[in-house]
């Protein structure tokens, strides 16, 4: 097993950053608005809870944002806890934009701040404190107003966008235990149940030898879907993979590093080292495969595909 680390005098702080990303974080939007009525949003991971009484929180933004004049003269600021289908406004607030806000829903709240709708969770949040935190602000807020939505929320880890479910081991029957009630009554009919069950059991064996290559798990999902004799741009890369931009760029330099990938005009194609570790990945892809599902026909199989890629396009 592999670590990647360097002293604290001569940090690497792009490796740094990546191993900060090994910590899953949930994605927010924070907003905020000044006496002129100039709007701005920015997507943060760095959202936490300080205390309870009084009720503060902090997020940190990058001290070259254009964003923290207005969060600087705001009197208030919503931090805007986005759910598990808000990529696109993830997205939308990562991205350099001349109005972040068109065509977005939204209220205003405390202040003037843009709350946004359909999230998992919202704060309104007077302006508590800023704090000096290196090349960023600490933004630290009391809480005047919150709302819990009870949506399902939207994960960031090891670059990529993720979602929450549970562990499988918080399922897992143990030997002499009853058998389970989960596939009784409605419940044995409810698709969706089954799919997540089913997706859960599939990964407990999948993901640990997935990453026992020594590729994070965005950096995996890259290579698979670059295909050995053609290449992605960064748009179509995007669309496939569930990263941000910003990630995109940095996992493709990461895998430039690794001498796994090369430019090709605007493309991104495979190399031949990243030819041969994406077969490593496919094998590993394709042994888990036959062994979930070497019980079934091949007509049933055709069928369930059929069925998988129905969904997936609705």
């Amino acid at each position: 097993m592999s670590t990647e680390n360097t002293t604290a005098a001569g940090i690497d702080t792009r490796a740094f950053r990546r191993a900060l990303g090994n910590f899953a974080t949930g994605v927010t939007v924070v907003t905020a608005a000044d006496a002129t009525g100039r709007k701005v949003g920015v997507t943060a991971n760095s959202f936490n809870s300080v205390s309870l009484d009084p009720p503060l929180i902090l997020w940190s933004i990058d001290k070259r944002s254009t964003s923290h004049a207005v969060f600087e003269a705001a009197s208030h600021f919503a931090v805007n806890v986005l759910a598990a289908d808000q990529i696109d406004l993830s997205n939308n607030f990562a991205r350099p934009k001349e109005d972040r806000f068109a065509e977005v829903e939204y209220q205003v709240g405390e202040g003037g701040a843009p709350v946004l709708a359909d999230c998992s969770a919202r704060f309104e949040c007077e302006k508590y404190q800023q704090v000096d935190g290196g090349d960023h602000w600490i933004m630290i807020g009391k809480v005047v107003a919150f709302d819990d939505c009870g949506r399902s929320p939207l994960l960031y880890h090891q670059g990529a966008y993720s979602m929450v479910l549970p562990h499988t081991r918080m399922t897992k029957r143990e030997d002499g235990q009853p058998p389970s009630s989960h596939f009784q009554g409605r419940l044995s009919h409810n698709l969706y149940y089954l799919m997540t069950q089913a997706l859960r059991a599939y990964q407990a064996s999948y993901q640990p030898r997935q990453l026992s290559t020594g590729l994070r798990t965005s950096e995996a999902r890259m290579l698979m879907v670059l295909e050995n004799d053609a290449g992605l741009s960064l748009a179509d890369l995007q669309r496939e993979v569930a990263m941000p931009a910003r990630e995109i760029e940095e996992a493709v330099n990461n895998l430039k590093r690794k001498a796994l990938v090369r430019d090709d005009q605007e493309r991104v194609k495979l190399t031949p080292k990243g030819i041969d570790e994406t077969e490593s990945l496919w094998t590993i892809a394709r042994e888990q495969q036959d062994k979930v599902f070497s019980q079934f026909s091949e007509a049933q199989l055709e069928t369930f595909k059929t069925v998988l890629k129905a969904v997936i396009q609705h």
